[in-house]
């Protein structure tokens, strides 16, 4: 899977998704994370390469955006740090 970081969204395999990003100095656990603005799910080629959370729960009604939490450990954690606003 190509990932590619944007200034406001990010791109996988080509297709565009908006974003926004946080620092990992707003986590507890030293996570940073990338909140998708569109409730389309992400592809599951995105499941292996980042952890992706998502807390929708359909019996309630009660949907959530998805969000990419990036430890310090990954790739991409400084790119994200750097786009964090």
């Amino acid at each position: 899977m190509t990932v590619k970081l944007l200034k406001k969204g990010i791109k996988l395999d080509g297709k565009y998704y908006p974003a926004h990003y946080s620092s990992a100095k707003n986590n507890i656990n030293g996570n940073a994370t990338i909140y998708i603005k569109g409730y389309e799910p992400l592809p599951s080629e995105a499941h292996k390469v980042f952890t992706v959370q998502n807390d929708s729960d359909m019996m309630t009604d009660y949907f959530e955006h998805d969000r990419l939490r990036i430890p310090p450990t990954s790739q991409y954690f400084a790119k994200v740090e750097e786009l964090a606003i």
